[in-house]
């Protein structure tokens, strides 16, 4: 079972990292990519026109897969840790792409108002954290084999979150209603508050140093370094920079969204 442990990563990977953006890391993510999109058109195209039901049972089934998925890993590594509680609290789902697996289950099973500022969240923020988390996870790709249990499981989820933000507007059901921005813009700041506030629990209570939930104390490897390095690491404008630009970017994105549509409509 030496094999198996490898894979899972207990007591450690006897093997080395093969590096981010290394040929075997793009393989594997281009390979996901591509099932992400075919799965993304096949069955958004196959429910655009279908009943509420049906939609609804893709996004719940979407949701079981990609819970279990990180819930399984989450309980791997808690299992074999001297402190599991703390262990548990690095797998919340508080990263930009990892809080979908709250919102696509919400939006499976609520109606209204609720259910349209989720599904218009996931198609915000599911691609950009898709894409981020399988082409710029170096903090993943950069420190594990890729045919790991961390890699695999990242890779599937991410790019299962991805695949739900394409299917959303390609079922017709983006709304991207103007009036439902401040719930939209409520569910993230919740995220960012519950992240910040994760960050500093872990901190308080393993040996100090806060994690990087939603990447608001550095930026790990990531993009983010680019807005790390230009405040200088401050404590206070870096977090503030990277939530700002969360808002930029669904300004910009609601922006051209409704711009496409009038001329489309035009």
């Amino acid at each position: 079972m030496d094999w198996l442990c490898e894979f899972l990563g207990i007591g450690g990977y006897q093997r080395d990292a093969e590096g981010f953006f290394s040929w075997q890391h793009l393989t594997f993510v281009g390979i996901l990519s591509v099932f992400m999109i075919v799965l993304a058109v096949v069955f958004g195209k196959r429910h655009r026109n279908a009943d509420d039901k049906a939609r609804r049972r893709f996004l719940l089934v979407s949701a079981i897969v990609i819970d279990s998925l990180e819930i399984f890993k989450a309980v791997v590594y808690c299992a074999g840790d001297a402190n599991p509680a703390l262990r548990a609290l690095y797998f919340l789902p508080l990263f930009l792409c990892t809080m979908q697996m709250i919102t696509i289950p919400v939006a499976a099973f609520t109606h209204g108002k609720v259910q349209e500022a989720c599904l218009d969240f996931i198609f915000l923020f599911g691609m950009l954290g898709a894409v981020l988390g399988l082409f710029a996870g170096a903090n993943v790709y950069g420190s594990f084999p890729i045919l790991s249990l961390d890699c695999i499981v990242s890779g599937v989820t991410h790019a299962g979150i991805g695949m739900v933000s394409l299917y959303i507007p390609i079922a017709g059901l983006a709304s991207m209603k103007k009036q439902n921005l401040p719930i939209v813009a409520t569910i993230l700041l919740i995220f960012c508050g519950l992240a910040y506030g994760t960050n500093h629990l872990i901190a308080f209570l393993g040996d100090g140093r806060p994690y990087n939930f939603m990447f608001l104390m550095q930026g790990d490897g990531t993009p983010y370094d680019l807005v790390y390095n230009f405040v200088g690491g401050s404590p206070v404008l870096y977090p503030l920079c990277v939530v700002a630009l969360f808002f930029l970017f669904m300004g910009a994105f609601y922006a051209v969204f409704h711009a496409v549509k009038k001329k489309t409509a035009k």
